[in-house]
């Protein structure tokens, strides 16, 4: 078990912040792709929920750790579903994490430079940056899709840093994706944390690993 404590704000110049999880409530996604999805493809194709469930499940795990996983077009050409339009239906959902706002605007004050680093579909981004008022806290935005590869994969952490010109050693990244964690610490991101309740309707995570 490693030794946890706060970030070494004094050594820190650059605060890379996930979206989805880690500072909006991950409730809002699961309900589109657990919920809402294979009801809609049930009724669609005729299929029980339990077998919708099943299927969509599948094919989503098929993908996970990839860019497909994370785009809305893939899966509404994918599964015949318009999965954006689902967003919409749902957007009354998309909310800060409790404490979310509070950090960001401490951040604000401070002169540390916030960037916002999300594997979320460019339009799914900007819907809830609009939704949300959080756009204003960062001063540089960007989701993977722009880099050809989610945070999941190795390729993405240096063409991150060095087109945004980011100091891994002098970084603190925070995410709900253990996965991405992990791939950020092989990469060499110095301060990793993780986030124990990326959803207000689901379970709190625990990590030997990152804090």
């Amino acid at each position: 078990m490693r030794k946890f404590g706060a970030p070494p704000w004094h050594e820190i110049e650059t605060v890379v912040l996930d979206m989805d999880g880690t500072l909006l409530d991950l409730h809002f996604d699961r309900e589109v792709w657990n919920r809402l999805l294979p009801q809609r493809y049930a009724r669609a194709l005729g299929h029980s929920i339990e077998a919708a469930q099943d299927e969509v499940a599948k094919r989503l795990g098929s993908a996970r750790g990839t860019l497909k996983w994370y785009s809305l077009d893939h899966w509404s050409e994918r599964l015949g579903i318009d999965v954006a339009a689902l967003e919409s239906e749902l957007e009354h959902l998309v909310q800060p994490r409790p404490g979310a706002i509070a950090f960001l605007e401490a951040l604000q004050r401070s002169e540390l430079r916030v960037v916002l680093a999300t594997n979320a579909q460019p339009s799914s981004m900007r819907r809830k940056l609009e939704l949300t008022g959080i756009k204003r806290f960062f001063n540089d935005i960007t989701c993977s899709h722009n880099f050809g590869a989610c945070k999941e994969e190795a390729s993405f952490w240096p063409a991150f840093t060095i087109k945004l010109e980011i100091d891994p050693n002098t970084t603190v990244f925070i995410d709900d994706n253990h996965s991405v964690l992990e791939a950020a610490q092989r990469f060499g991101i110095a301060h990793l944390y993780g986030i124990r309740y990326p959803s207000s309707q689901g379970p709190g995570l625990e990590s030997g690993e990152f804090h």
